[in-house]
């Protein structure tokens, strides 16, 4: 293992984000806030609690998680993309940096990133609302494991993407859309049974009411489903990569 390749990707990308500070932390903190004030004080004041919880706390994990699927499908993506774009992907590929170096050093920053993201609106979220945290060491690792998982569907989208077009395609019609629909505003189970049939079709209702049990300790379907649910698109995503980088799919065109 080529740590010193692994580490200088990783904070050159981290670094990346310093340099677009207000686009990569302030500018989904700014709108997360505002769903906040809206959602959680002017309408949630209005809304009847769920489970006991009231509706400005029953949205946090939800909202967490909407930055952060996007924040980890972008990063993820663009860092990959752009050495494609200039051209220097190919001094990447010929250093005696293995696929995996390549993957951990890209992938672990644009989680890393998202991991950071989560936190800063946790903590914005307590100005706000008052909520529990019921299982945090829990929550950290469902947020590590989501972020892991889209930040390496990002990488794949930066890879597939021959234009900044198709790299905002995706997360703008597609995963914006999912989380939208996956429970972030809602639970599932207020829904009438037909249709919420058809909400568990969509993988993010998983991952949002696995997250949200790590608050309150309550959730739609069973952590461990969404568990399982979160793992298997991780691996999906990793057979993806395997397969990009043995038959050189973008890379070498």
């Amino acid at each position: 293992m080529n740590f010193q390749a692994v580490r200088s990707i990783y904070l050159f990308e981290l670094a990346r984000s310093r340099r677009t500070l207000f686009q990569s932390i302030a500018a989904p903190v700014l709108s997360t806030t505002l769903y906040f004030v809206v959602f959680g004080s002017a309408i949630g004041s209005r809304m009847q609690p769920i489970n006991g919880v009231t509706y400005g706390a029953f949205i946090v994990p939800g909202l967490i998680l909407l930055s952060v699927l996007t924040e980890s499908v972008s990063n993820a993506s663009f860092g990959i993309y752009l050495p494609r774009f200039t051209g220097t992907i190919y001094e990447i590929l010929s250093a005696p940096v293995s696929a995996l170096e390549v993957l951990l050093g890209f992938v672990g920053a644009a989680a890393t990133k998202s991991v950071i993201l989560g936190a800063i609106i946790f903590l914005t979220a307590k100005l706000f609302v008052s909520f529990d945290l019921v299982h945090p060491f829990w929550a950290l690792g469902f947020l590590a494991l989501i972020s892991v998982t889209f930040a390496m569907f990002g990488f794949i989208l930066g890879l597939w993407a021959d234009g900044f077009e198709k790299l905002q395609v995706i997360p703008l019609m597609v995963i914006s859309p999912l989380t939208f629909l996956g429970g972030t505003f809602y639970s599932i189970d207020m829904l009438p049974p037909f249709w919420r049939k058809v909400a568990l079709v969509n993988p993010i209702v998983y991952l949002i009411d696995g997250f949200r049990w790590t608050f309150y300790d309550f959730a739609s379907v069973r952590p461990l489903i969404s568990l399982s649910m979160t793992l298997a698109m991780l691996v999906a995503c990793v057979v993806v990569v395997v397969w990009i980088f043995r038959t050189g799919y973008r890379l070498r065109s």
